[in-house]
């Protein structure tokens, strides 16, 4: 099994012989962009879009999808992005927040839509999310969800229950209890969705510089290591990698997820599993997973391993130890226990978190400044919607993307050191032994360790 080298996704599509340039002095440009993932891609083809006339350039400290963007498990979702309540505080109703999450979920469609009419292939299937339970305190959360999502206003079209019989219809995981699901979801390759992003922004005139390294940015101004580069608007689009500037340390929670990937499974496997509906699926306990069945025939899944590296930390190339990759082929193979697999790829990547879980715009302009992230690991569809969010505030114009929830102030800092590792790590040991612990007392009820840990967490 290969460890690292950033993920499977880029380690299997990356073209090595494709450079492009690093910055070599200093220059102007009305729109720079710090971070060349999602987010930041999808900021200059939205800005582009909206004015061709624009200068606009993107700088990727290494190459383009290289974060989060390249390495997370393909999921182009309408799952709730953040908190609820928490983007409810600032001003905004109930039916400002419901409204966003709709229009993430029209976006699940429009950038399949977009990738299609462009010509570009990204492995996408339409099949929905479900999340299943296997054990009656799983499937009770998962009903309590749900009553809370009819609470907010979504309806049954948007997301339903399935029981036992209807969720082994789709995927044939023994001693599955139900599920819930919904039909706003889209199973991409992620690195092939980074890469045709990217080629849309050339396209449209975006200058891309990559292994260029931004080490500061101060009033429109980036400091680069080969040059300076100064912007009518600096778009911050660095996620969980915002933690390496200056003064910005505790911005965002560098939060580790770690995946696997199988070799390609046989006909007769599949067979057996199912899963012919291209449903993105993740497991309603406390360690949780996500994964999909891949367009050429395999099993990703990723989950839980080492939550967090002190002192906001990031990987080294995306390497995996040991326990986490063990902890992971063991939750694939149990979730089909009959089938025989083997493993072809383990890595990880670092996601941003806020403190308040939920994403944020934050356009200072005084400072010609816009800090935009925190999706706290929806990011593939939020980015898209953020994307253009932040084109519009970039044009100065205010219209119904603007006066939306996401547009507020970057919430505050995460905790000084040691707190920060100390309370990550507590967190995934109390949410281990609460799994523990209502598997084998059985029940409907939710450990209250579980719960302690979410109160502890800062997600309820």
């Amino acid at each position: 099994m290969k460890n690292g080298n950033a993920s499977f996704w880029l380690d299997t599509t990356r073209d090595l012989t494709r450079q492009r340039p690093r910055i070599d002095g200093d220059l102007h440009a009305d729109v720079v962009i710090v971070g060349g993932g999602f987010t930041g891609l999808w900021t200059a083809y939205w800005t582009k879009k909206a004015d061709p006339s624009k200068h606009v350039v993107i700088f990727e400290r290494e190459h383009i999808g290289f974060g989060a963007s390249g390495r997370n498990g393909g999921w182009i979702t309408g799952k709730t992005v953040g908190l609820r309540n928490k983007l409810a505080d600032n001003g905004f109703t109930r039916a400002d927040v419901l409204e966003m999450e709709r229009t993430c979920q029209r976006a699940v469609f429009e950038i399949d839509d977009l990738m299609r009419a462009e010509g570009k292939d990204i492995d996408a299937a339409r099949g929905g999310w479900m999340q299943i339970a296997r054990s009656d305190s799983e499937r009770e959360r998962l009903k309590d969800h749900l009553a809370t999502d009819r609470e907010w206003g979504l309806t049954e079209d948007e997301v339903r229950f399935l029981d036992a019989a209807q969720t082994r219809e789709r995927v044939n995981v023994p001693g599955v209890r139900g599920a819930i699901y919904s039909p706003y979801s889209v199973r991409c390759h992620p690195a092939k969705l980074v890469y045709a992003i990217a080629e849309l922004c050339e396209d449209l005139g975006v200058t891309i510089y990559e292994n260029t390294a931004v080490v500061d940015i101060d009033d429109g101004v980036c400091a680069t290591t080969r040059g300076s580069v100064s912007g009518d608007v600096v778009v911050l689009a660095t996620e969980a990698y915002t933690a390496d500037l200056p003064g910005r340390k505790r911005n965002l929670l560098p939060m580790i997820s770690s995946m696997v990937i199988t070799d390609p499974l046989p006909d007769e496997a599949w067979e057996t599993i199912g899963w012919d509906g291209s449903e993105c699926m993740s497991g309603a306990q406390h360690m949780y997973f996500y994964s999909q069945r891949t367009a050429d025939g395999r099993i990703a899944l990723g989950g839980r391993g080492v939550p967090y590296l002190f002192n906001s930390g990031f990987d080294h190339n995306g390497e995996l130890d040991t326990a986490t990759i063990t902890q992971l082929t063991d939750t694939v193979q149990g979730l089909f226990p009959r089938v025989p697999m083997t493993f072809a790829h383990a890595w990880r990547g670092v996601l941003g978190v806020p403190r308040d879980w939920s994403p944020f715009i934050d356009y200072a302009k005084h400072r010609r400044l816009v800090q935009v992230g925190g999706y706290a690991g929806q990011g593939v569809t939020a980015s898209y919607v953020a994307g253009r969010i932040v084109a519009d505030l970039v044009h100065e114009r205010e219209t119904e993307h603007t006066a939306v929830p996401w547009v507020r102030s970057i919430p505050r800092n995460w905790e000084v050191e040691p707190l920060r590792w100390i309370g990550s790590h507590a967190v995934r040991i109390m949410y281990g032994i609460a799994d523990g612990i209502e598997h084998r007392r059985g029940g409907t009820r939710t450990s209250r360790i579980g719960s302690l840990a979410t109160k502890i967490s800062g997600r309820s």
